[in-house]
């Protein structure tokens, strides 16, 4: 039994409530027997029962009739028992007649929503028509050897000629194929399709003594509209088959589609017959209540066996209807085929999709020739197969090493080494640049300007600042005469200095450059391995989701279950909008009280819910609060108190709330 069942049967459960006080009874009394009987079956009751089971206590329960003057005793608790165990067998039934009815619908849902997706690609006709071509070839002949056995006919290779079939299976009318044709394409038995082939119509004869030209381009158009007919036969001709294929997938979506219609209503139908259920269960008068069962019991019977009101005999009572319905529901064998509403007809009908046999055919007949060829193929060349793994495996793990590993041992050495050492120049270098400078002119100032040790070190503090000013002061006055400075002076040696003074400068802007370079340092190591770990993201991404796509999982369901959940939301939102009209009126009229919604609307939008609800059970997250709040919001669309405006609204909740985490948005690109 499905969630939804469960839960609304559940519910209604809990309102049956049993007496509470026993008075004591004679054990010779008779009424005694019947309440111990009844007190034991409504225990019982509290089991999971089959049909049978349900037939069986309706069988004892049809022992103990409530008479009228039950009601009239002060004593009524074997009216209250009576009716605790019809309701407990009621709601029982009614809710195993919403799970068959439900089954029923999603198995023919599901059928047409296979047709559909076959139809929708030319490539899945085209090889539909090669899987199942035996089947229309063993179909063809079935019928041609019955003919012959008809006719008397000897069986013979002449017979399968062209001619011997036309004269076999005359065509007396376009409109209708024959049976060849139907043989072949069995749809066309009830939609019948003619094809017209065109090859040209030749112009007038006045057009031709006219004039030699007219008459010349009137034979070349007569020519070219005939050459073009005839290529388009010829192609309509070629892809006949498999317009003709495309038809049959058509008229099995159409007629599955009024058949899952005609199955929505009636579960439509059902679930607005729970408030009088509901109603017949809470009513406090024993008499009424009965009463309320008694009409909920024909309707039900009347939606189980499409049969009018006028043909039941509603003054029985209850117990016979329920003993109807349970006879009419199949047992809880557990297939998901049982039917209330003889789904099996489907393959009797040619509905339902073919066996895997059929659809696997070309796979098993041609797929072994194929892997042998490959593999003779391979083993034929194996020395180049396996050089071109050794070069695969190599260059796999140079990249592994080279451009993987070796880049990140670089990336922790860094974070490790806290960036000491130089990468342009070294602080020691540094250093003794500036010492050498320091040491050139401290000497010349000691020698040209006779400084005394206080002036010595003051000038050496200058010097670490980069101060050169007694220096440039020589300078300036040796170059007033450069000639005697060079040659007695001291020229050459300021300019000496300068050119030491520059290269500490270098040095210096160097180890700023350097120092910038080095804190930036793990940045460019992150980024000298970004591409190898890029290619490595990349790679594992795509096996992953191959793989958890060729197992259909992933997160939340995977991306083929986020389509389908997003097409589901809106065509619950389509049928909220615009409610599709009935054109069925067995189990329309039979609902017992109004409903916001209508029947049909009712039943094809909890046929969709139900595939939310499976979806959040099987591939939500469990005792998550993200399958908590979307099975909450499920509940709100099938609880039929909700009226249309309501069921609107929770479905924007839907999309606000599970929209972006699901991926619905994501999933309206997915083109199969």
């Amino acid at each position: 039994m499905s969630s939804f069942v469960s839960h609304v049967t559940n519910d209604l459960t809990r309102r049956i409530h049993p007496p509470t006080s026993v008075p004591p009874t004679p054990l010779e009394d008779t009424p005694s027997q019947s309440k111990d009987a009844l007190r034991t079956l409504f225990v019982q009751l509290n089991q999971p029962t089959s049909t049978s089971d349900a037939s069986q206590h309706l069988g004892t329960l049809e022992k103990y009739p409530v008479s009228g003057s039950t009601f009239a005793t002060n004593d009524n608790e074997e009216a209250v028992l009576h009716r605790a165990v019809l309701g407990k067998l009621t709601t029982d039934l009614y809710g195993k007649a919403l799970d068959v009815v439900l089954k029923d619908a999603r198995l023919v849902e599901d059928e047409l929503e296979w047709w559909g997706y076959l139809e929708r690609s030319s490539s899945r006709v085209a090889l539909y028509f090669v899987q199942t071509l035996p089947l229309r070839l063993a179909n063809l002949s079935q019928i041609v050897l019955a003919t012959l056995r008809e006719r008397n006919l000897p069986l013979h290779p002449s017979v399968f000629t062209p001619s011997s079939l036309r004269r076999l299976f005359p065509n007396h009318d376009i409109l209708h194929p024959n049976k060849l044709a139907v043989a072949l394409f069995p749809h066309l038995h009830s939609q019948p399709y003619s094809i017209a082939l065109t090859v040209g119509r030749f112009p007038p004869a006045s057009a031709f003594v006219s004039s030699p030209g007219s008459s010349v381009r009137s034979a070349s158009s007569a020519c070219v509209s005939t050459l073009v007919g005839l290529g388009r036969s010829a192609t309509r001709v070629v892809y006949l088959p498999l317009e003709l294929t495309r038809g049959e997938c058509r008229y099995k979506h159409q007629e599955l589609k009024r058949l899952r219609d005609e199955r929505a209503e009636m579960l439509g139908a059902l679930v607005n017959m729970r408030d009088l259920l509901a109603s017949s269960l809470e009513d406090e008068s024993i008499e009424q209540g009965l009463a309320k069962l008694n009409e909920f019991s024909f309707a039900l019977l009347q939606i189980v066996r499409s049969e009018s009101s006028r043909a039941m005999d509603v003054s029985a009572g209850p117990v016979p209807a329920l003993q109807d319905i349970a006879a009419a529901l199949p047992d809880a064998t557990g297939d998901p085929s049982s039917s209330l509403l003889q789904t099996s007809a489907l393959h009797v009908r040619g509905l339902a999709r073919p066996s895997r046999l059929t659809l696997l055919w070309p796979q098993l007949i041609f797929l072994p020739p194929l892997a042998l060829y490959a593999a003779k193929t391979a083993y034929a060349s194996r020395a180049s197969l396996c050089q071109l793994g050794r070069e695969a495996v190599e260059t796999i793990k140079s990249f592994w090493e080279q451009w993987l590993l070796e880049p990140l041992r670089g990336v922790v050495k860094t974070v490790r080494a806290g960036g000491e050492d130089g990468v342009i120049v070294n602080r020691e270098s540094v250093q003794a640049d500036l010492a050498s400078l320091e040491r050139m002119a401290l000497s010349l100032a000691e020698e040209k300007l006779h400084y005394d040790p206080a002036q010595m070190e003051a000038l050496s503090r200058q010097i670490q600042t980069g101060d050169l000013t007694p220096v440039m002061q020589i300078f300036e006055q040796d170059i007033k005469r450069p000639l005697k400075s060079a040659i007695a002076g001291s020229l050459i040696r300021t300019l000496f200095i300068q050119v030491q003074k520059a290269k500490v400068d270098i040095d210096q802007a160097l180890a700023g450059i350097d120092k910038l370079l080095k804190s930036q340092e793990l940045t460019f190591a992150f980024v000298g391995v970004a591409p190898a770990l890029t290619i490595v993201y990349a790679v594992g991404s795509y096996l992953r989701s191959a793989w958890n796509g060729g197992r259909g999982k992933g997160k939340y369901g995977g991306k083929k279950r986020h389509t389908s959940i997003w097409l589901k939301m809106r065509r619950i939102e389509r049928l909220l909008i615009a409610q599709p009209k009935s054109q069925h009126h067995s189990t329309r009229d039979v609902a017992p009280q109004p409903s916001s919604i209508p029947p049909l609307t009712s039943g094809l939008l909890l046929l969709s819910v139900s595939h939310l609800r499976a979806y959040a059970e099987n591939h939500l997250p469990a005792n998550s609060r993200l399958r908590e709040g979307f099975l909450e919001d499920v509940v709100d669309l099938e609880d039929p108190a909700l009226g249309r405006a309501e069921k609107l609204r929770v479905l924007d909740r839907m999309w606000r709330s599970w929209g972006e985490v699901l991926g619905w948005g994501r999933a309206a690109e997915d083109r199969t």
